[in-house]
């Protein structure tokens, strides 16, 4: 069975990633990129469905772990009856080659060691064909290659024997010895690359990871989880094509046993603009000139066609599917791959790109004739389509509605492409756009907001209340501190707060035509963060920022939602979406603390 998801670290190398847990297995890695099929698929089934061990004997649960510094290289420690050992795990970054180092460091007295080894490709449906490769080709100790259809691997490091379609190995390390594993993966068809320089790959990965969160412009009482925070949406980025994925998993439950299991492995265009603004505004220029590329890209054609959610390098073709093969998380079915709400019709989307866009201009990021014109056109688009009411942020599987939140968006992407014209000196249509706007505002404000309650609503014409209202502020739309907005809060949390933390709406409802539950949405508890910091409750803030903080596991991971009570993780993890709030409210908090400096000295 697999552990707690609180209980895995990610390594990565800007490809893919891979889940180890506390007790040394690899339970999660898909090669050679983040949405390509499991190689070691144990989190979603056990050990059958992929694994590899790499630990002491005679203990199934580690010491203590931690990354080392600001890296993705992760430092195991097993402390056993007979000695200590370490185990480091990483995957070299910028060696062209999809490769995971397993590198075993003895520190004290001698340890016994087990290698178990259960290569399944293609989400378990393909059980490789195994055989050794010759000692004297190999220059190793000895190597192993598994194939089956397009897929290979070779695991260099101690002699792996067979046992019933699993590969195990038994070694000893004493104090000062050094035994490194490597595992390759190449396409079927083609040669094994040559084995690594483990030394070499391991000082250049750490430099490259040091040198990143170097560039981090950070620093205050949550400095520490924001530079996790932020190494974390690097790791969750493809190098070569730019696109931010969602989260490293897929179909890891929002409630245990329930069916709202979805595939996370994409490139959510909200998330995305989103992670794009905290990077930007914590000094990584680069990284958003990148995206932008990738933006344009993945939306480039026909503004009407535009998704919500594409492949790594801009795929359109997301159709969702049902693996067999895999049972889930702790028996929570089905096991989904592709994401049927890649089709959906989503307004908030044009706001959060139009933001994102324009928070690139305003770091320095030129605009260029095809960036330009694009965002021209994605404006003449919603302003077709202004009218369709739409499935929300929270991507609802029932009826259409018109959410105040989309509404509110798109009042943001209007109010953005106006700036852009009467502040940047870009030429558009200004006088439609901000007509689209004032009409807008009317709108919202007539239907989406509910003076009986004296709170905006969830969609016109509810009479209850979504946290995604809290970005009402965030974009402008309202004043922190506005009535209406302090209302809003009141409503959110008497209605969403479960245990001190907010979930997204009441499933209950069946606004989102699913059944069952979840669990409160991180992203969301760190909105009211931001929210109090924002509207003068700096110490309601700084107490649920806390909490928040604390929940993230051991080394400072944080998957979609939380139980509030256990602590336990639920959805796909580490979510880019949670870190990506964490950094948010963590700058709400220190421009909170500034104000405040500024308003005690007079100034």
């Amino acid at each position: 069975m697999a552990l707690d998801i609180k209980d895995y670290a990610l390594i990565g190398d800007c490809h893919t990633g891979a889940l180890v847990g506390l007790d040394g297995n690899i339970d999660w890695l898909c090669l050679p990129r983040f949405d390509s099929a499991s190689t070691f698929g144990a989190l979603l089934g056990n050990a059958d469905h992929g694994r590899w061990r790499v630990g002491p004997r005679d203990s199934k649960h580690c010491t203590s772990r931690e990354y080392r510094d600001d890296t993705f290289v992760l430092v195991t420690h097993w402390s056993t009856s007979t000695g200590e050992v370490d185990v480091i795990d990483f995957m070299p970054h910028g060696d062209r080659r999809a490769d995971l180092v397993r590198r075993v460091v003895g520190v004290s007295g001698t340890v016994a060691m087990e290698q178990v080894l259960r290569v399944r490709f293609d989400y378990a449906n393909a059980v490789p064909w195994v055989r050794q490769s010759p000692r004297h080709a190999e220059g190793h100790e000895s190597a192993l290659l598994a194939v089956a259809g397009p897929d290979a691997l070779v695991i260099r490091g101690p002699e792996l024997r067979p046992d019933d379609h699993v590969h195990r190995s038994n070694f000893e390390v004493s104090a000062g010895e050094v035994v490194d594993i490597v595992l390759t993966w190449h396409p079927a068809h083609r040669e094994p690359p040559p084995a690594l320089n483990v030394d070499d790959q391991l000082e250049a990965t750490e430099e490259w990871w040091r040198d990143w969160a170097e560039r981090c412009a950070v620093s205050g009482p949550y400095e520490r989880a924001v530079r996790r925070s932020l190494l974390v949406l690097r790791a969750l980025t493809h190098e070569d094509t730019g696109g931010i994925v969602a989260a490293a998993t897929t179909s890891l439950p929002e409630q245990l046993g329930g069916v709202r299991n979805w595939d996370y492995r994409y490139v959510w265009l909200r998330d995305a603009a989103l992670t794009l603004e905290a990077l930007m505004l914590h000094g990584y220029e680069l990284e958003a000139q990148e995206w932008r590329t990738w933006l344009l890209r993945a939306i480039a054609g026909d503004p009407a066609d535009m998704q919500i959610m594409y492949g790594l390098a801009g795929e359109r073709r997301l159709g969702e599917t049902t693996i067999e093969s895999l049972p889930g998380y702790r028996g929570s079915a089905p096991v989904r791959v592709g994401n049927g709400a890649a089709q959906q019709f989503q307004g908030d989307v044009f706001g959060e790109v139009m933001l994102a866009l324009e928070q690139a201009r305003a770091i320095g990021v030129p605009e260029d004739s095809f960036s330009w014109s694009l965002q021209v056109a994605l404006m003449n688009r919603l302003v077709e389509a202004r009218e369709t009411d739409d499935h929300g942020i929270w991507e609802i599987r029932g009826p259409v509605r018109r959410f105040t939140h989309s509404r509110a968006m798109m009042w943001a992407a209007f109010a953005s492409a106006v700036r852009a014209v009467e502040e940047h000196g870009l030429k558009g249509p200004v006088d439609v756009w901000r007509a689209q706007c004032e009409e807008l505002r009317a709108e919202i404000e007539e239907h989406g907001f509910d003076p009986e309650l004296g709170s905006f609503v969830q969609y016109y014409g509810a009479t209850h209340v979504d946290a995604s209202l809290l970005q009402l502020a965030q974009i402008g739309f309202v004043e922190p501190d506005d009535p209406r907005m302090l209302g809003t809060v009141a409503a959110i949390e008497r209605e969403l707060m479960r245990d001190g933390l907010l979930l997204r709406y009441r499933a209950e409802s069946g606004v989102d035509g699913l059944p069952g539950d979840e669990h409160p949405f991180l992203a969301c508890s760190f909105w009211l963060v931001e929210q109090y910091a924002r509207s003068g409750r700096r110490e309601d803030a700084t107490r649920l920022m806390d909490r928040l903080v604390g929940l993230a596991n051991d080394v400072g991971l944080l998957s979609e939602e939380v139980d509030p009570v256990t602590g336990d993780h639920f959805g796909n993890t580490p979510q880019a979406f949670s870190h990506l709030a964490l950094v948010r409210a963590a700058d709400a908090i220190a421009g909170a603390a500034e104000d405040r400096g500024q308003d005690s000295d007079g100034s």
